[in-house]
Formats: structure tokens, C-alpha cells, sequence
């Protein structure tokens, strides 16, 4: 199969080219800069430039590869792109983020469309933003939490957008857990050594995490299965912040985090902080398990933690 890779130099777009390579497959990759070139050609891709945001760019791309199906993988949150994270106005930190998940996505169907590709399994995200109602944990058949009134809802909407519109075109939405692996969370463990990365309140909120391996390697499944529908990419143990936060510091070599209350928090970090902290719904990942027979090498954040701090 030849596989179209949109953001191919991204922390898991990376490992995705990797694993699709050493698959027999080919892979077309892009990126937004030829500086870059030479590192998708070293992973063994055939390397493109593209701005995902410009229509006819992403459309001739697509049409000189004439690829069997499309991974879109594209996303601008690295510190390269985006900054230092900024919790109080993740819209502004993420904004190009929203772009390329509402225009960006909208350009990769169009593109499909248009040079007969059929399918097309497209990044999303399930880490802390499950519904706030219910049980801690949360499949396929929960929504999204929008997060209504806060500065996180334009990113929110954007995920619903890719959901919506690559699940009506037949493809996969991977909602992928929180990401880690080599280069992924440098900037989290930096603020953790720093003691800059708090429990807020009780930690209470349930996160998600994934290995980037893992995640590339669901990502293999649902292309080579031609998979339709959402699909969580998480770990075997969704967990409160309590939990995970000091055994990422233990691992880290970092001292205890500092706690702080839930009103200090929201005037320092802003609401959605403090929602994430203390009210975030992990996920489940029994459906991409038994649809896509997945395993993970590292079914539990405990394990993949202290191997990459080790």
C-alpha cells in the first residue's frame, strides 16, 4: 500500500513512517519546510513539502503521490510552532492546531476526493476531554466535552469537526491519548523538574496517555483494515492526575509537585486548567482492541514512563 503521510515529522508522524516502511509499505511524507526534506528521506519516505493550509498545495501533493489511502497526522503544537503552551488561551496557543483540523482536513478530503483515494484515517484526540458526566472513563459511544465558555471550545470544535467529517467520508478517527516517547513530553518533564507543573485541588481529573510507538502502530492497523469510525488510542489504565503526576516526577528525578488550590490555579493557568486537573474523564480502549486486534507494548504509562526516564 502506498500511504500518503500529512505531517511526517511530527513526534508520532515520524514513528508512523517508520513503522509503515518497515511494513513493506510506501510512504509519502510531507512537511512545511525542505530543511526537513533529508529527515523524511533518512526514515525511508519519499519526502514532499506541503502547507497543509493552502488548498491547491495539499491538492497537487496528493495528486503527484497518487496514494492508496491518507494519514493525516498534521498539527503545529510543537514549541517550534506554537510557543511555550498557554493553558489561560489554549485558542491562541493552538490557532493554526484549529486551522489544520478544520481547514486542513478539509483540504486532505477534497484532495481525496478528487484523485480517487479512498480512505483516510485522521488524527484526533482523547486524553482528559470526555464528557464531565457519569463514570471516570469513557468509550466511543461518549461525547467529546466542548468545554462551552472556556478558551479551550474552538479546539474542541475542531476535533468534532475531524470526527464528523472523516467518519461521513468513510475513514478513521483516532482519538489518541496523551502522547509520549522519545522528544514528546521534554517540555512537561522540564516543567516538572522545575517544580512548575502543580497538582491542582485533589488531582482528581482522569488523564489518558499512549506511547508514541503505540499509537503509530494503531494507526498501521486502522490503515491496513481499511477501518471506518472513531477509535480511542489509549493505554490499558486512564488515571488521576494524584497518580500519574508524581510517579512522571519520580521518574523524572524531580522533587514532589507542589499543590495548589483550585482558585489559585484558575487565576494562574485559567479554567480549562483547572477542569483538566480536577475533572478530566480518562478513556477506554477495549474498541480498538477487539476491531483492530491491537496490543500495546506499553499497556500502562507506569511502564513507558520510567523506560523513557530512565
Amino acid at each position: 500500500m502506498h500511504v500518503f503521510v500529512a505531517g511526517g515529522t511530527g513526534v508520532l508522524g515520524q514513528q508512523l513512517v517508520l513503522q509503515l516502511v518497515a511494513g513493506g509499505h510506501t510512504v509519502s511524507a510531507t512537511t512545511t519546510t525542505e530543511a526537513k526534506l533529508g529527515l523524511l528521506e533518512q526514515l525511508g519516505a519519499r519526502a514532499v513539502v506541503m502547507d497543509g493550509l493552502d488548498a491547491t498545495s495539499v491538492g497537487e501533493a496528493v495528486a503527484r503521490a497518487k496514494p492508496d489511502a491518507i494519514a493525516h497526522q498534521m498539527t503545529a503544537i510543537a514549541m517550534a510552532h506554537a510557543g511555550k503552551p498557554n493553558m489561560r488561551r489554549p485558542d491562541r496557543w493552538m490557532a493554526t492546531t484549529i486551522r489544520l483540523r478544520t481547514e486542513g482536513t478539509n483540504h486532505l478530503l477534497a484532495a481525496a476526493e478528487a484523485t480517487g483515494v479512498a480512505h483516510i484515517v485522521a488524527q484526533g484526540y482523547a486524553s482528559w476531554n470526555g464528557i464531565r458526566e457519569g463514570g471516570w472513563v469513557k468509550t466511543e459511544e461518549d461525547p467529546l466535552d466542548m468545554h462551552q465558555g472556556t478558551a479551550a471550545h474552538p479546539g474542541n470544535l475542531a476535533l468534532r469537526h475531524v470526527e464528523d467529517t472523516v467518519t461521513e467520508a468513510g475513514g478513521a478517527v483516532l482519538r489518541y491519548g496523551g502522547l509520549y516517547g522519545p522528544a514528546a513530553i521534554d517540555d512537561q518533564v522540564e516543567l516538572v523538574r522545575k517544580r512548575q507543573f502543580p497538582l491542582v485541588g485533589g488531582g482528581t481529573g482522569y488523564f489518558s496517555w499512549v506511547h508514541t510507538h503505540d499509537a503509530a502502530n494503531a494507526t498501521v492497523l486502522a490503515l491496513e483494515q481499511k477501518a471506518r469510525g472513531v477509535f480511542n488510542i489509549v493505554d490499558d489504565e486512564p488515571a488521576p492526575v494524584s497518580e500519574w503526576l508524581p510517579f512522571l516526577a519520580t521518574c523524572a528525578g524531580a522533587k514532589k509537585p507542589m499543590r495548589i488550590s483550585r482558585g489559585l490555579a484558575r487565576l494562574l493557568a485559567g479554567k480549562p486548567a483547572v477542569i483538566m486537573m480536577t475533572e478530566g474523564r480518562g478513556f477506554s480502549n477495549a474498541k480498538a482492541k477487539r476491531e483492530l486486534g491491537w496490543t500495546l507494548r506499553y499497556p500502562s504509562w507506569r511502564q513507558g514512563f520510567a523506560q523513557e526516564l530512565r
